[in-house]
């Protein structure tokens, strides 16, 4: 009798033990999802950021350039913030906060979309303008 009080006894312990590894994995997992999260949101914002001011720049000096180079920037921002945003859906629990980020990953992408077809078209038109 003492045997399996003791056996029982000490498969808990290695079930607690798991338990307890799982919930340490698991904090780990999430602190590194986090982490990547900032930095690809740290990077869009950054490139974003300086290509709005290059693009100023190129306006102050007239370059024939400045919407290209500007969409180009804004599209490549934005690439880094959506793999963010796809990151987040790892950590999120609730169905409000899949259909949130669900929005968010929608509208960055119909973005992203917009932004490569005005670069498509200016594209296009310098060809034009060139012939």
């Amino acid at each position: 009798f003492s045997r399996c009080i003791w056996y029982a006894f000490i498969q808990y312990l290695q079930r607690r033990k798991t338990t307890e590894m799982i919930a340490i994995l698991e904090s780990i997992l999430n602190t590194i999802i986090e982490f990547g999260i900032l930095l690809l949101e740290f990077i869009g914002v950054c490139i974003i950021i300086y290509t709005s001011l290059v693009s100023l720049y190129k306006y102050i000096a007239r370059s024939s350039d400045l919407k290209i180079y500007l969409a180009n920037g804004l599209a490549i921002g934005l690439e880094f913030k959506l793999g963010s945003e796809i990151l987040r859906t790892v950590l999120v629990q609730r169905w409000e906060e899949i259909a949130i980020v669900a929005g968010i990953i929608l509208l960055r992408a119909a973005l992203t979309f917009l932004i490569h077809w005005e670069i498509k078209e200016e594209e296009k038109e310098k060809k034009m303008e060139g012939n």
